[in-house]
Formats: C-alpha cells, sequence, structure tokens
C-alpha cells in the first residue's frame, strides 16, 4: 500500500471512529479541522451502545491539540444534535469560544438544547434553511430534591446557559427567556422551535447558507489571520 493509500485509509478510520478529520487546503488557505457534533452530547454516564453520541472527553483534547498545532489554520464544526448533557455541552462551547484560531459552525438538521451554546460559540455561524433551533429551559431529570436551594441550582445553570449565548450572538438576554418560557408551541414543554431563517433573525445565528458557504468563510477567516500575523511578525524589530 502506498503512502497516499496509507493516509486515505488513516482518514476515512479517523472519521468512522470520532467523526472528525483535517481539511487539506492549498498553500493560501492552509489546513481546516472538521468536527462534528451528532447525537447526544454525552457526559458522565455512558448512553446506550445504540445511541448516536458526542463525547466530550473526545473532543476536550482534540480542541486544545488543536490550539496547539501549527499545522491547523482554522476549525469548522458540523452540528445535528438533540443537545444532551449540559456541564459537557457548555465546556465544549467554552473550549471552542477560547480558541485563538477562526472558528465556523454550521447548523445542519438541527441543534436542540444545549446544542445552541455550541453553535453559537464559533467566531461565525451558518443554519441551513430547513435546520431546526429548540431554545427551552433546563429539564429536570431523576429525583429532584424539593426544596429552595434546589431550584436555585437549577436557575444558576439556566443563567449560565443564557448569559453564554447572549454574549456570544446578537441576541438579548430577555428575548432568550422569552422564548425558553414560551407556551404556545412545544405541546408539553415550554420553549421555542427556530427554523433556519428565523434563528438569524432572532439574531442567534449569523447567516442561512451551507458547507459551501461555511467552508468559504472558514477559508477566509484563517487567510486574515495569517496575514495579520505576517504583517505582525513585520513590525517586530529583530
Amino acid at each position: 500500500m502506498g503512502k497516499k493509500e496509507e493516509q486515505e485509509k488513516h482518514r476515512d478510520e479517523r472519521v468512522q471512529e470520532t467523526g472528525q478529520m483535517t481539511l487539506e487546503g492549498t498553500d493560501e488557505n492552509g489546513s481546516i479541522h472538521l468536527l462534528t457534533i451528532i447525537g447526544e452530547i454525552e457526559g458522565h454516564d455512558n448512553l446506550g451502545s445504540s445511541s448516536k453520541t458526542t463525547k466530550y472527553e473526545h473532543i476536550l483534547p482534540q480542541l486544545a491539540a488543536i490550539e496547539d498545532s501549527s499545522r491547523i489554520d482554522g476549525l469548522l464544526v458540523l452540528l445535528n444534535t438533540m443537545g444532551g448533557d449540559v456541564e459537557a455541552g457548555l465546556a465544549i462551547a467554552e473550549m471552542i469560544a477560547s480558541l485563538s484560531k477562526p472558528t465556523v459552525s454550521l447548523v445542519l438538521g438541527g441543534s436542540h438544547s444545549i446544542g445552541v451554546p455550541i453553535a453559537v460559540s464559533t467566531d461565525y455561524s451558518f443554519i441551513v434553511p430547513t435546520g431546526t433551533m429548540v431554545i427551552h429551559p433546563v429539564r429536570m431529570s431523576g429525583t429532584v430534591i424539593g426544596a429552595p436551594q434546589t431550584f436555585d441550582y437549577f436557575r444558576q445553570i439556566q443563567d449560565r446557559i443564557t448569559g453564554f449565548v447572549c454574549s456570544h450572538c446578537n441576541a438579548t438576554q430577555s428575548r432568550m427567556e422569552e422564548l425558553m418560557m414560551n407556551q404556545g408551541m412545544l405541546t408539553k414543554d415550554l420553549g421555542t422551535i427556530l427554523v433556519g431563517q428565523e434563528a438569524v433573525r432572532e439574531g442567534i445565528i449569523s447567516e442561512v447558507g451551507g458547507i459551501r458557504e461555511a467552508v468559504e468563510k472558514i477559508h477566509r477567516l484563517a487567510r486574515g489571520r495569517k496575514k495579520k500575523n505576517s504583517n505582525s511578525d513585520k513590525g517586530k524589530i529583530k
């Protein structure tokens, strides 16, 4: 097997195992890392083997490696997630937001619940025309102790989520809370479903677009960063 075939086999195995790969661009565009957030975001508890999951303990080290790599010039995040563990989702969102390299997200089928902070954590975001975002309050599951401290704790979690989302998009906190507490859309729950252009109109997503627009945008941002760094190096006193 030749070197090219070995590289292609390794790339295919990497996509199959982790849903990640590096898009090898031209010398001008550089390399872009592709990260997929699919299914349910798994936290400290393992989900069933039949469930499609994104494991945050796999994602966080990879994001650190992207930040440390001199070969990777940007990150493209594809999302089609129903949500999942709040702490794990916020951890991923915070890591993406703290990267020094350009980042772009693309919402495909949907980015629901805790997927919303991940979608807005990038420098720029897209959603396909049929893509959906479900915005709702934090749900309580399992045994809940009926004490004021318990409800205060859930309120703090909710504030962390809305605070993060609003600091990374153009939606206001009051509007986000209004969308979360909407009683007229979800039959058995509070919340709002936003489809495509509606998410852009609410200021949550930057633009309606697909993979073509997302790839073009991340390459443009990466070229701008490389040019800025190059000019900065030229300006240093030797």
